[in-house]
């Protein structure tokens, strides 16, 4: 058992140096790869050589026809991922965003706002990562163009993002993990989550607002320059094809309306989505058949899609079973006890993901919940989904939607450096993380 921690902490200790220090990895010719996914392998390797596991484990383990199955989790993620990517390639998230300025017109807070709202939105329907990757470069652009501080409209969207992510189970890769370990379908979840979501989402906007509040309500000299700056950012936000983005929000629309009724039709989710992945292509495909163009947007998306999650959520899988058999999990879910689940695991996992990220602390925690009594399950399942979404506001590796958006900032020139994202996390998170784990105990 001792050996198997100690693998296990070294390599989550050199995924978090690697996502700090050395987020790339160079193979040749300018080839790059993530520095966090080729680790948690080398620590899978390591389990293996070491004698802690064998590969037929590992293999039954990865390929058993259950609920928690990875590889299922996986194809319902990188599919539903694939839908959303595919309205962006369109433009159709630059064209909100486009729209969203011009609303505001020169008032801070007015352009704060309808930011947070237009981003919480769509993070319900969508995904967190991928309205992140989509909006935070039209935000950098936008304030520098006006010449105003970019990091209040920057922490909004980053906000809103991760904790509207918690409204229906497809929001974040940690909310299906857990729902889908534990059997609880679209609608149950979306009972029980939809009032904490909202608590959580009013309270870190106000907060948010208390925080910056010096400059949303400063004039500045800037925002006259609105409307040449949102020409400036807005210059590839026009939809490049509104009868492809008819197609892609129907089959969006479609596979969220079947994940909602799933648990009662009888459908796993994952083959919904990837159904609605694979109908997507061929629509696409014939519409650009018949009009003899090719489907770069559908090309985009797929060449987009997040697949350095699939290696580092089933090394992750990995080294949590070999945990499990060991014994481990086991221990933390004795240390955790049995009564204040809500709070005790809301907390736990909260801060869990801030040390080992919040994909790895859902897997993990996932076989810890499993040692609970049965009446005490769903509630540590929706407490640990919430301390897996709000985690990402507390520091830069609680998240790899935190990752992605601090590589963003540093392309843009934009400041905002580990200790300005603790500023975030103590002044909003945690008032936000007790709010909402009060709610959910109350619903739950």
């Amino acid at each position: 058992m001792v050996l198997t921690v100690i693998i296990f902490a070294a390599t989550v200790a050199a995924i978090i140096l690697g996502i700090l220090f050395f987020p790339k990895i160079k193979i040749k010719n300018g080839l790059y790869v993530d520095s966090y996914w080729v680790i948690a392998l080398v620590g899978v390797i390591l389990m293996l050589i070491t004698g802690q596991t064998d590969l037929n484990a590992l293999f039954n383990a990865l390929t058993e026809d259950t609920a928690v199955n990875p590889i299922k989790i996986l194809v319902l993620f990188v599919s539903m991922t694939v839908l959303s990517i595919f309205l962006d390639e369109l433009g159709f998230f630059a064209y909100l965003a486009d729209v969203t300025l011009k609303k505001a017109g020169a008032n801070k807070f007015k352009l704060f706002s309808y930011l947070y709202a237009v981003v919480s939105v769509l993070t319900v329907f969508t995904s967190n990562d991928v309205i992140i990757l989509s909006f935070t470069p039209f935000i950098c652009y936008f304030a520098k163009n006006a010449e105003i501080n970019p990091l209040p409209y920057l922490a909004g969207e980053f906000v809103a993002a991760n904790t509207w992510s918690m409204a229906l189970v497809i929001g974040n890769p940690t909310n299906i993990y857990l729902a889908s370990a534990f059997n609880v379908g679209f609608a149950e979840y979306f009972k029980v989550m939809l009032l904490p979501t909202v608590i959580a989402g009013i309270t870190a906007f106000c907060l948010l607002v208390l925080v910056f509040r010096k400059t949303l309500f400063e004039k500045s000299e800037g925002l006259p320059k609105k409307e040449a700056a949102s020409r400036s950012a807005a210059k590839g936000a026009q939809i490049k094809s509104k009868p492809l983005l008819f197609i892609g929000v129907i089959h969006l629309g479609a596979c969220t309306i079947l994940l909602a009724i799933s648990s009662y039709a009888g459908l796993p989710m994952w083959l919904i989505s990837l159904g609605a992945a694979i109908s997507l292509s061929a629509c696409v495909l014939i519409f650009s058949a018949i009009k003899r163009r090719a489907p770069t947007e559908l090309a985009g998306a797929f060449k987009r899609a997040p697949y350095q999650l699939i290696p580092f959520v089933l090394s992750m899988f990995a080294m949590i079973t070999v945990l499990s058999e060991k014994g481990v999990t086991e221990k933390i879910a004795s240390l955790l006890g049995e009564g204040g689940t809500v709070f005790k695991y809301g907390t736990a996992s909260f801060f869990a993901s801030d040390v080992v990220n919040n994909i790895p602390m859902s897997v993990l925690f996932c076989d810890v919940i499993k040692f609970l009594p049965q009446t005490a399950k769903l509630s540590a399942v929706y407490a640990t989904t919430v301390g897996s979404n709000l985690g990402a506001l507390f520091t830069p590796i609680g998240a790899l939607a935190g990752i992605m958006w601090n590589s963003i900032l540093t392309k843009q020139n934009v400041k905002f450096g580990y200790f300005d994202f603790i500023k975030i996390g103590v002044t909003v998170a945690l008032p936000t993380l007790a709010a909402t784990l009060l709610t959910l105990s109350f619903t739950v």
